[in-house]
């Protein structure tokens, strides 16, 4: 994260651990052997497999598992508490390096890849595009988000968001902080159009463990309201917040969306490939 080129530490970080996003259960002429089948009348002869006749004396047709390109949305949360801080960096930071690297990887796997920066005065939406041109623009207008506000209304993205009437994938960057439920709103509706989505819910260590040593008071950093703390309070804070995660998985699951905690003391790279892995079991 101290690249400061956005292009460059996503192609960097990404480099080694390769692996799709999108890995497809369609059958056809792909790269990786999937399962022998009879042949039929109109099957193309090019995926005849002739050693399998000299077996048998009978006529087999290779399939093999191929990747399918879709439309890669990348939603950043952009609200004000975005701008919490762990450590050397904000959630915003962190969120940027998350979308870039994942964003690069679509990209290098054909992939159409879009971004979207949620918040109360404005929704910027750049729409999935596969070029290398667009790619620029994604890496620009990812270093130019500044969080500010709240959350994004519904008014505001739901046509941005619920347009298309194909499948699509939505990784969602969040902290899903939300007053008033505007969050969980915005997936329910994508939910409700059977697009696969993927909560990224962004966390930082000392928001998990209460560790603000040295501070007696916190500030909402989207409603200014003052919060006094004491070290009496972590016990129960750790135990009110274990509690809080387990409900949220459990209403992301129910709404079969796949969810995701990522604490921001890890390194991203660990991050990124634990949740490609985490996917891909989900995905065979």
């Amino acid at each position: 994260m101290a690249i400061k080129d956005l292009s460059l530490a996503a192609k960097t970080t990404i480099s080694g651990f390769m692996a799709g996003i999108n890995k497809s259960n369609v059958k056809g002429a792909g790269l990786e052997f999937s399962q022998y089948r009879s042949y039929q009348p109109g099957d193309d002869l090019r995926w005849l497999d002739w050693r399998m006749y000299a077996r048998s004396d009978r006529y087999y047709i290779r399939e093999s598992e191929i990747e399918t390109s879709i439309a890669v949305r990348l939603v950043i949360d952009a609200s004000a508490s975005m701008k919490h801080r762990d450590g050397q960096f904000t959630k915003i930071e962190y969120a940027r390096y998350v979308a870039a690297c994942l964003g690069c990887l679509a990209h290098n796997q054909g992939d159409a890849v879009g971004l979207y920066v949620l918040q109360q005065q404005q929704v910027q939406a750049l729409q999935p595009r596969k070029d290398p041109q667009h790619m620029a623009r994604f890496y620009y207008q990812l270093e130019q988000i500044a969080p500010a506000g709240s959350f994004a209304a519904a008014t505001q993205y739901k046509q941005l968001l619920t347009g298309e009437t194909t499948r699509e994938l939505l990784i969602v960057i969040t902290d899903l902080y939300d007053r008033d439920g505007e969050i969980a709103q915005l997936l329910k509706t994508c939910s409700a159009l059977r697009h696969e989505i993927i909560v990224l819910h962004l966390m930082g260590r000392n928001e998990l463990e209460m560790d603000y040593s040295g501070y007696t008071a916190l500030e909402d950093l989207e409603t200014g309201e003052i919060v006094g703390i004491s070290n009496r309070d972590a016990a129960g804070y750790r135990e009110r917040m274990q509690q809080y995660l387990a409900a949220v998985r459990t209403q992301q699951l129910d709404q079969g969306i796949a969810y995701y905690l990522m604490p921001m003391n890890e390194p991203v790279d660990k991050a990124l490939r634990d949740f490609l892995k985490q996917r891909n079991k989900i995905m065979r």
